[in-house]
Formats: C-alpha cells, sequence, structure tokens
C-alpha cells in the first residue's frame, strides 16, 4: 500500500455513517467560472470515457482493501462533476453497481447524480432510476439568458422544465443549483431565475454566490477590466432575496447556501460532509476523509484526508498498475479536527454545540449575539448551540474566525 493511501480501518466509530463520492471529469465546455477538476473533449489526450469507468471500479476494489473489515454500507452516494451524465445511464449504472458491490447500499440510501439539462433524455433518466438513482441536482444556474451567455452556460433555460418534468416521471426527486451574483446581472434577474425555479417546484434549492477564481477564464476576464465583479452589497441583497422568495414558497434553510422543501429533501450526502461524517472519493482529483478510527491491531488512527491525482490519464495509469492513485495524504491532529468542526458545522441551520467551540473561545459567543449574528436563545437554552442568524449567515466567515482555535 502506497503511503498515500489511508490506513485499513477495522473499527470505526459507529456513529458515523459512510458515504461515497464519484467524480466524473468530463463536460461538453468548459465554462469561464469554473475550476473544477474538468476536461472538455479534446483536452486530455488518450483519456477515454470508457477507461475512466474501468478506473474508477478498480479504485472501489483498493478501496475495499484499505478500509479492511468495515461494515457500514454507503447510506449516501453522490456522482458529481464535471456533468455525470456525460456519461451513458449504462455506464452510471455499471459505476452505481460497482459502489454496491464493494461497500452495499443501505435501506432508503440516497442515490444523487449532479446534470446538465441539456445532457439528459426521458429515457436516459429513467434508465437512472432503474438502476437505483434517487435524485438528481440540476445545474440550472439562471433562467436569465444574458446571465448563461456570461457564464458560458450552454444549456436552453427553456429544457430545464423539461428535464424537471422527465425527472418527476422516472420518480427521482429534484434540486436545482442557481448562481447569483454573475457580473451584469442586476437584482431583478435573479429574482425572475428565483421565480422560474420556485415555479418548477423542486424539492431542494442551492444557491450560491459566484467566486471569480483568478485562473479560470472569467478571472482573466477580470484582470482585463473585460467584466467588473458584483457588490458585494447587492450580492448580499441577492442573498435575502432568495432567503424570502423560498421561505415565501415553503423551503427552510439547512445550510447557509441551501434550502429543502422538508427535512428528508435535504441533501443527505452533503449533510455528511458539513457533520464530519466518512466518505471515500473515487475519481480523479477525489478527495476523501475518514475520522478518528481504530486500526486492524488496535491503534488509535487519527482522522484522515487524501486527494487522488487530478490528471485523469495519470489516475488512468496509476490503477492500472495496481498503484494507490492517491497524491497526497494528511492526518489531522486535535486542533484542526476542532477547526473542520467549527467551519463546517456553524453552517447548519442545527447550528453547532457550544461545547464544540474551544473553552478559551466561547466568551466570543456573547458578542457575535450582540452583534445580531448569533441567536442568543439557542446560545443560552436547553441545547446551548451556536446557531447564525440571517445576518450571521451573511458573515459566517467571520463568525467561524472569532470561535476558530
Amino acid at each position: 500500500m502506497a503511503d498515500a493511501a489511508a490506513a485499513p480501518a477495522s473499527a470505526p466509530e459507529p456513529e458515523r455513517d459512510f458515504g461515497v463520492y464519484v467524480h466524473v471529469p468530463f463536460c461538453s465546455v468548459r465554462c469561464g467560472y469554473c475550476d473544477f477538476n474538468t476536461y472538455a473533449p479534446g483536452e486530455v489526450e488518450g483519456a477515454t470515457r470508457e477507461g475512466y469507468v474501468d478506473a474508477a471500479l478498480a479504485e472501489m476494489g483498493f478501496a475495499r482493501g484499505v478500509m479492511g473489515e468495515d461494515p457500514r454500507p454507503a447510506s449516501t452516494v453522490f456522482f458529481g462533476g464535471g456533468t455525470p451524465t456525460m456519461l451513458d445511464a449504462a455506464a452510471l449504472a455499471r459505476l452505481l453497481d460497482g459502489v454496491r458491490e464493494t461497500w452495499g447500499i443501505a435501506a432508503g440510501a440516497e442515490v444523487t447524480t449532479e446534470a446538465n439539462p441539456d445532457s439528459v433524455s426521458r429515457e436516459s433518466l429513467a434508465a437512472l432510476a432503474a438502476a437505483g438513482f434517487t435524485r438528481v441536482s440540476f445545474g440550472m444556474q439562471s433562467a436569465v439568458p444574458h446571465v448563461l451567455a456570461t457564464l458560458e452556460r450552454t444549456h436552453n433555460p427553456a429544457n430545464v422544465e423539461r428535464a424537471v418534468g422527465w425527472a418527476r416521471e422516472a420518480g427521482l426527486a429534484v434540486s436545482l443549483d442557481l448562481i447569483y451574483g454573475t457580473p451584469g446581472e442586476s437584482l431583478a434577474d435573479w429574482r425572475t431565475s428565483l421565480d422560474t425555479a420556485i415555479a418548477l417546484a423542486p424539492d431542494h434549492v442551492s444557491a450560491y454566490s459566484l467566486v471569480i477564481e483568478p485562473a479560470t477564464r472569467m478571472g482573466g476576464q477580470l484582470r482585463r477590466g473585460e467584466i467588473a465583479p458584483t457588490d458585494p452589497d447587492t450580492q448580499a441583497d441577492m442573498y435575502e432575496a432568495a432567503d424570502d422568495a423560498l421561505a415565501a414558497a415553503g423551503y427552510a434553510w439547512y445550510e447557509v447556501s441551501n434550502w429543502a422543501r422538508t427535512p428528508a429533501d435535504a441533501c443527505q450526502h452533503n449533510l455528511a460532509y458539513w457533520r464530519s461524517e466518512d466518505w471515500w472519493g473515487i475519481g480523479p482529483g477525489a478527495h476523501s476523509y475518514l475520522g478518528p478510527r481504530v486500526g486492524a491491531t488496535g491503534e488509535a488512527i487519527r482522522a484522515t484526508r487524501w486527494w487522488n491525482v487530478k490528471h485523469p490519464l495519470a489516475y488512468s495509469r496509476r490503477l492500472a498498475d495496481g498503484d494507490d492513485p492517491a497524491q497526497e495524504r494528511e492526518e489531522l491532529d486535535d486542533d484542526a479536527v476542532v477547526l473542520e468542526r467549527i467551519m463546517l458545522g456553524v453552517r447548519l441551520a442545527e447550528g453547532l454545540e457550544l461545547d464544540a467551540v474551544p473553552s478559551q473561545r466561547r466568551a466570543a459567543v456573547a458578542g457575535l449575539v450582540a452583534a445580531g449574528l448569533v441567536d442568543g436563545h439557542a446560545a443560552v437554552g436547553p441545547g446551548r448551540r451556536v446557531v447564525l442568524t440571517r445576518k450571521g449567515r451573511l458573515l459566517a466567515d467571520a463568525v467561524i474566525r472569532e470561535l476558530a482555535p
């Protein structure tokens, strides 16, 4: 076993669930704002979709060897990317079968794939449902053509409604992903997108503020003065508009950027991340995490994170040679575990238990309550939890800095 792999674990903490993430690194085009590990046709010579599927299945076998006799089936499975539905439904079903054969899939497990609205059909969505997928997350981003053009999204806005209808026919739960704060997007544009998304009655909505990364095409446009960033105050107004519109339509926020019609409609896979549960990431550049555990010989093993080589061809070659696909590995000391628990947990509507905050930082909570960033009743009530107000959601990073060790 290479050093980058996690140590075998025969006795995980029983209260932690286990999830599987499958990274599919293909898109029809690379959007101008995207800095994910994805590749458009022709960008990676020698890396094929068929070769990717074989390599991903090989990594699942490798993972089973690393995890040892871990008894936990996958409670969530999430196919992300990229655009997973660049693979045909038969290939996605084959990968899901690989998860099933490697770990098992728990009864009632949430099984999600992301999708571009233009990359699915009635037949493909029905095939995914038959294979065991339960949920599809469509990258809608906006309903306004000029906003989609700035983002370099290629789908036709009208196709979102059609894709949602096909998903419903197949019995799949539906999530819509939106982006706000695109250069040139007005508050009225954003409200149009919100109204359009809500009219489709999805089970779940994600709304993310656009972050323009320097290495992207949009980052280059920003440096050259071809576009101007959206004013932060306008972005805050857009967030509040989303929260108001979604709440009025019956959606409740459960994480800073996510709303669900009922608690059962929340993305259980992402909740596992925010609650610091365990997951294995399959695919080029995928990250994995196993929390503190007991090794095969009874030794204590620290929480461990590792990530795979990013290039699809290098990933496939390593696995074809029987090697570990991980590029690097790190063990988290106690302070790092606490910091991550705060960074992730404070973003949830359920909040963070006050006992998870280092004792020397708990006095800061009173100041956060006084500033209107943290709910005072939740902080002093029976549960003693740090729960963000809406103002606190807008300034979540500032709250985290006050609480972090």
